[in-house]
């Protein structure tokens, strides 16, 4: 399968939601294609080193909680549709967001309970020990950024019920101000949350970044989506997946194809539906993000000018 069912009463609005809702999703352009994540749901200790030209990145897993995985990485995307928002409203965002678990866990399409907060905890755990060093962002200057995807949370419990009331988060300087930046965040499909395999979730990120709106798409190599994902699988193995979740070709928005190049090398296309031909049993008509706020602030057009929807 390559999407889950959502959730029970996952359409129904939650009235008593502390935090923004109904919003398009919002992601930090940085992380989409590049190996920051662990793909697999297995713990995973072994470290990520990636360096294609002059651009590198290291990831470090901690020993007792191992890698953050593409699925913690929910967690950030809330967090950069958290303060994009604020700013689409004209409000002061913060570093450290107050939440409460119920509805982070809404958002990003889980289901919510006791096991499920149990999993939001050890998420955050990942998040907050594993270890990031990239060089991306330094603008010509041998600038390194060295941080944590996140740099602490917390969370009360009500003694008296043993039930959560509240948690933060702190995202580090590199992330939030990736967020602040012009052009810094991309939107992408609620469905996005849905996706249940890492290859899967990572190929649409790469899709958005790099496909976007362009009528022929992108293409990559075999081999170049292997050495971006930071797969710890043999190539092989890699390339069975990637084929499978082409031929499901089940990924929000775009669709997927191989072909072979000259070289006999296997070319990974991604096209958004939309612009495929109508009679394409894969089109899919144009859609937008839904938007509870109406209008828009002068503020929001200037910063957003070169997000496509």
């Amino acid at each position: 399968m390559a999407k889950r069912p959502p959730p029970p009463s996952d359409s129904q609005p939650d009235l008593f939601a502390a935090s923004f809702a109904d919003i398009p999703i919002r992601d930090q352009r940085d992380t989409m294609e590049r190996p920051f994540f662990s793909l697999a749901k297995k713990p995973r200790h072994a470290p990520i080193e990636y360096q294609v030209g002059d651009v590198w990145v290291e990831v470090s897993a901690n020993p007792k909680f191992g890698m953050a995985t593409i699925w913690d990485a929910d967690i950030l995307i809330w967090a950069s549709t958290q303060v994009t928002e604020a700013l689409d409203r004209e409000l002061k965002p913060s570093r450290t967001i107050h939440f409460h678990p119920y509805n982070l866990l809404k958002a990003i399409r889980r289901e919510t309970g006791g096991e499920h907060y149990r999993r939001l905890r050890a998420a955050l755990d990942r998040l907050t020990h594993t270890a990031v060093r990239t060089n991306i962002r330094g603008h010509g200057k041998k600038k390194i950024a060295s941080f944590h995807w996140l740099e602490s949370w917390t969370e009360v419990i009500d003694e008296a019920t043993g039930e959560t009331t509240g948690m933060t988060m702190t995202l580090p300087d590199w992330l939030y101000d990736g967020v602040l930046m012009r052009g810094g965040v991309l939107t992408i499909h609620e469905d996005y949350f849905l996706l249940t395999g890492g290859i899967e979730r990572w190929l649409y990120r790469v899709a958005r970044k790099h496909a976007g709106q362009q009528e022929l798409g992108w293409s990559f190599t075999m081999r170049q989506l292997f050495e971006k994902s930071g797969s710890t699988a043999r190539f092989s193995d890699f390339a069975i997946d990637v084929r499978k979740a082409v031929e499901g070709n089940a990924l929000p928005e775009y669709s997927m194809a191989i072909h072979k190049n000259d070289e006999g090398e296997e070319v990974v296309n991604f096209v958004r539906r939309s612009q495929l031909a109508v009679e394409d049993p894969n089109f899919e008509s144009p859609r937008y993000a839904r938007r509870r706020l109406a209008g828009a602030s002068s503020r929001k057009s200037k910063r957003f000018s070169n997000i496509e929807p």
